[in-house]
């Protein structure tokens, strides 16, 4: 398959969980405990209420948005958001091979102080059922493993079965910090040796839902909240990251920021070399080469197909740091002309190339026998 001549590899394509998958899946002693969907006539209802959570609010308002998706989506929520359906919204989009993320995933393990027992058997249930989703087409559709960061060991043993025993090729954390231990900190250590000595990518992910608890969710309007929400949680997690040391100490760890537009990026780099060059000698002194060579060796940030701004980035980093993302099924997303949209891009056919295909499958380890 090849979309007007480009093969495309989606970095950051959603499914939508069944509202009993953790009922279903989840192990005997916490089923009492089960995180539960709620529905509505919202036919992309994203809601998630944990035991002791107050039902959430619904849609945050019946405008066009709202009433775009539910006739774009009807007929895909009729059908339960199944694997042939989405393999479907691939066809529409010319995507070759996608990598599958939550939708209502991204909520439950954003509480503070939770079990880590509890928390582990979260991400568990939501991977086994993942793993059997993806098996209509394991050739086209990739798995990024929940990880619980409530517990490490627990996280590495995770990371173990998903890699090698059901072969994920991705694992993923929400961008903000939920236990009181930012990223750089030494707790994640073993994590980040082990998933650098499997060699397995770290997709951090964000989400405007329940976005983040050290920034007090100052937003209580989700059209404000929206705009801030994904790309300040990434900027926070990079900023850990590269400044924080995490890729000094693991020089084989690549990570990708996504669904949070890519045209920060040179902004905060340039920042953060401005502060290496200020004060690193005393904050940073681990660092042996400037915040933006980090970046240009271990990072990806996801562009959405019509990111306008992206040009800059481009313009400063090239394009072998950007991967492409439909973020179907999405509020925000542009299926089905997410491809399209992308295309009209003023960037040129070897740019398009790279970000469609090229540097999404080295990123995921993806090789053209794989990709069939």
């Amino acid at each position: 398959m090849a979309k007007h001549g480009f093969k495309v590899f989606d970095s950051d394509m959603h499914i939508m969980e069944p509202p009993d998958l953790w009922e279903r899946y989840i192990a005997a002693e916490f089923r009492s405990l089960a995180p539960r969907g709620l529905t509505s006539k919202s036919v992309r209802d994203l809601r998630l209420i944990l035991p002791g959570m107050a039902e959430p609010p619904g849609a945050p308002g019946r405008g066009r948005n709202f009433a775009r998706n539910q006739a774009l989506y009807a007929d895909h929520a009729r059908r339960g958001w199944a694997p042939d359906v989405q393999l479907e919204a691939m066809d529409v989009e010319g995507i070759d091979v996608a990598v599958m993320y939550p939708s209502r995933g991204l909520q439950p393990l954003t509480q503070p102080d939770m079990d880590p027992r509890y928390a582990a058997a979260i991400a568990r249930a939501y991977n086994d059922w993942l793993y059997e989703f993806c098996r209509t087409d394991p050739d086209r559709m990739l798995a990024a493993a929940m990880l619980s960061v409530y517990d490490i060991p627990s996280a590495i043993e995770e990371t173990y079965r998903t890699v090698q025993d059901l072969g994920f090729r991705a694992v993923f954390l929400r961008g903000n910090v939920v236990n009181g231990k930012q990223w750089h900190d030494p707790y994640y250590e073993p994590l980040w040796e082990t998933l650098e000595r499997l060699h397995v990518p770290i997709g951090f992910h964000e989400a405007s839902g329940s976005w983040s608890r050290q920034n007090g969710d100052q937003f209580e309007n989700f059209g404000l909240r929206r705009i801030v929400a994904q790309p300040f949680e990434q900027m926070l997690a990079m900023t850990s990251f590269i400044s924080g040391g995490v890729l000094h100490r693991h020089p084989d760890l690549e990570v990708a920021f996504l669904e949070a537009n890519c045209s920060w990026v040179p902004w905060l780099v340039w920042r953060m070399d401005e502060s290496y060059e200020l004060e690193g000698d005393v904050c940073m002194p681990e660092l042996d080469r400037m915040p933006s060579e980090y970046f240009k060796r271990q990072c990806y940030v996801s562009v959405e197909p019509d990111e306008h701004p992206a040009v800059h980035m481009l313009a400063d980093f090239g394009a072998d740091r950007l991967v492409y993302s439909t973020d179907y099924p999405h509020g925000d997303s542009r299926y089905p002309k997410a491809t399209e949209s992308f295309l009209e891009l003023p960037i040129g056919d070897e740019e398009k190339r790279k970000i469609l295909w090229d540097n999404c499958a080295r990123f995921y380890g993806v090789t053209e026998k794989v990709a069939g």
